[in-house]
C-alpha cells in the first residue's frame, strides 16, 4: 500500500540530514519538494536520484490531489519535503498531508531539523508553554494587534521573520510588550550562528548596532511570563465607539475592518454600525 513521508530536511548544515531521511528519500518513486531547485541541490549531496515534483504555496491545493490520485492509481510511495526543516510547519505541505489521510493513505514522519525547536532550546528561557506563530502580519496596525492579542494569551512566542524586517519587529514590540524577553537566533546550525538575548530593548540596541543584521533568516523567542496581562487588551471602555474606530483606523485598519474589531471584543453589532455611519459622514469616506 502506498505512504506518504513527511520528511525533515536540514535548516542550514547538512551533517544534519538523518541516516532514515537520507533512506527514505533513496527509497520512495517522488519527492513533492517546496522548490525543486533547492531540493536537487540537497538530493545531488546525498546522492539520491529519485525524481522531484513541486508542491508549494501557490500549487498545493491542486497539485496535493494530483499526487494522492497518482499515489493510488500506481501504488507508489511519496516522500514531502520543504527548503527547509518539518514540512507543513509554517512551510508548504498541509494538504498534501490532508488529502493523503483522507484518501486512506498512512502518513508518517520522518523527524528531523526545526527552527522552532532549535531557538526554543537555545533561548534560555524556562517556558513550560509556548505558542507558535510562524510570520506575523507586515500592516503596522494588523502586527500591533496580533502582538496585543499574544500579550493576553501566551507565556511565551516563537516568530519566524525576515532579515530585512526584524528591526522593524522589535521595534515594535518593544512599544505593544515592553516587558517582554527575546531570544533572537539567525544563521541557526549555519558557521554563523548568532542568538542575541536580553530584555527587547537590549535587543533592539544589539540589532542597530550589528552591521550584519540582515543576514540570516531569524527564529525569535518571545518571553511574556512578565507582561501583565490585564493592561494588554486594547478595549476602550471609556470613550465612544466612534473613537475607538478613529484609533483604530489610525493604526491602519480600514472603517470595515475597524468595526468588525470591535464587533468580536463584544460591542453590539448595530451600535457599532451606528457609530461606522456617523465617522464615515464626519471624515467624508
Amino acid at each position: 500500500m502506498s505512504a506518504l513521508y513527511v520528511v525533515a530536511t536540514p535548516i542550514g548544515n547538512l551533517s544534519d540530514m538523518s541516516p532514515r531521511a537520507i533512506e527514505t528519500l533513496k527509497n520512495v518513486s517522488l519527492i513533492a519538494a517546496e522548490d525543486t531547485r533547492v531540493t536537487m541541490k540537497l538530493t545531488s549531496h546525498f546522492g539520491i536520484s529519485t525524481p522531484l515534483t513541486s508542491c508549494h504555496q501557490h500549487n498545493e491545493k491542486g497539485k496535493s490531489c494530483e499526487i494522492v490520485r497518482r499515489m493510488l492509481d500506481e501504488d507508489i510511495d511519496v516522500a514531502l519535503v520543504t527548503d527547509a526543516g518539518t514540512p507543513a510547519v509554517s512551510d508548504p505541505g498541509t494538504y498534501l498531508v490532508k488529502e493523503a489521510a483522507q484518501a486512506g493513505i498512512p502518513v508518517y514522519a520522518v523527524a528531523g531539523p526545526s527552527a522552532m525547536a532549535a531557538a526554543v532550546s537555545v533561548s534560555g528561557f524556562d517556558l513550560t508553554e509556548f505558542t507558535f506563530y510562524g510570520f506575523l502580519p507586515r500592516k503596522p496596525g494588523e502586527l500591533k494587534e496580533k502582538l496585543r492579542q499574544i500579550g493576553r494569551e501566551s507565556q511565551g512566542a516563537v516568530i519566524h521573520e525576515s532579515p530585512y524586517r526584524v528591526k522593524d519587529l522589535m521595534k515594535t514590540v518593544a512599544e505593544v510588550l515592553p516587558q517582554a524577553k527575546v531570544s533572537a537566533s539567525c544563521d541557526l546550525t549555519k558557521l554563523h550562528e548568532l542568538t542575541i538575548r536580553g530584555t527587547v530593548q537590549e535587543v533592539v540596541r544589539m540589532l542597530e548596532e550589528n552591521e550584519k543584521s540582515d543576514k540570516g533568516e531569524y527564529c525569535i523567542v518571545l518571553d511574556l511570563r512578565e507582561v501583565p496581562k490585564e493592561e494588554q487588551t486594547p478595549d476602550l471602555p471609556h470613550i465612544s465607539l466612534e473613537a475607538q474606530l478613529v484609533e483604530l483606523m489610525l493604526e491602519g485598519y480600514s472603517l470595515r475592518d475597524a468595526s468588525k474589531i470591535l464587533q468580536e471584543k463584544g460591542e453590539k453589532k448595530n451600535a457599532v454600525y451606528a457609530a461606522s455611519l456617523h465617522v464615515k459622514g464626519i471624515m467624508d469616506i
